[in-house]
């Protein structure tokens, strides 16, 4: 068994490896280059914001944090600390997947920010010909243009409803929101909605900060939160499961053969191996 479990968890770190290595290749990448038609220049230029509200390097403590942050304290608190194996092993796939989902996305797609021009043509300072709608040549820095035209989708807004959303998720699993006996509890819910409210500030504010458009930021949410949620039901029953604070794949056989003895995991497992 344990032999098993460690050769398990060295395949599952090598995935994330391998994730994580072709995520910070693909930031290099350049992006498609979209023809902006001419009455399209009004959409991107709004002001290049000095201040951002979150930025990049908070937005990754916040999502990679936060749901780790909160396994441990849930597992700590609970007394259920051989849970916590599965959880971090679906938290940290759904942000290696999202992180390169949304980056193909987003060279694919190559559109332009909301303040592109201004990233295009610094100071607002337009050579003669320009702007050209087939022979484009802007003046400003070639690395802060090329980010321009990663517009769609927000990775901020995934990246939060990734991370965040995967936080709200496993609350409302550890306390049973949606099951029979944790219906009706206002205090479950409300607490199960903090992290996944944090993440809809953070995507509503790439918009005031001009870095966004908001179709970017609403296709960025849904990705995080799918994929959250998707790398989620991996490890764990519907949110409407009478148990569903229990995952499928447990570090103690003790605890496991206990469980299905008494018959309230049964179908769990079932369900799995079919």
């Amino acid at each position: 068994m344990v032999s098993s479990n460690s050769g398990y968890l060295l395949i599952e770190i090598c995935i994330r490896s391998v994730l994580v290595i072709t995520f910070l290749a693909s930031e290099r990448f350049h992006p498609f280059e979209r023809i902006i038609q001419p009455e399209e220049w009004w959409l991107y230029k709004n002001p290049i914001a000095e201040h951002e509200v979150c930025n990049t390097m908070t937005l990754f403590l916040l999502s990679i944090f936060t749901p780790i942050v909160t396994i441990f304290l849930v597992n700590y608190c609970s007394k259920k600390r051989r849970h916590l194996t599965p959880a971090i092993i679906a938290v940290t796939l759904a942000l290696c997947i999202n992180g390169n989902l949304t980056n193909i996305i987003k060279l694919m797609v190559g559109r332009p920010r909301p303040d592109f021009f201004f990233r295009c043509f610094p100071n607002g300072k337009v050579p003669n010909g320009q702007p050209s709608t087939y022979d484009l040549k802007c003046t400003g820095d070639e690395g802060f243009i090329a980010g321009g035209r990663k517009s769609f989708p927000s990775g901020h807004s995934s990246f939060a409803f990734t991370g965040l959303g995967f936080s709200s998720i496993y609350l409302a699993g550890h306390f049973r929101c949606f099951s029979v006996k944790g219906r009706g509890s206002s205090w479950r819910l409300i607490l199960s909605l903090v992290p996944i409210t944090f993440a809809a500030m953070i995507a509503i504010s790439r918009t005031s900060d001009y870095r966004h458009h908001w179709q970017d930021v609403v296709v960025g949410s849904i990705l995080g939160l799918l994929v959250s949620y998707v790398c989620y039901r991996q490890h764990y029953p519907e949110l409407s499961h009478e148990e569903s604070d229990v995952p499928y794949m447990r570090t103690d056989p003790s605890e496991m053969t206990h469980s299905q003895s008494s018959g309230r995991l049964q179908n769990v497992y079932v369900k799995r191996d079919i």
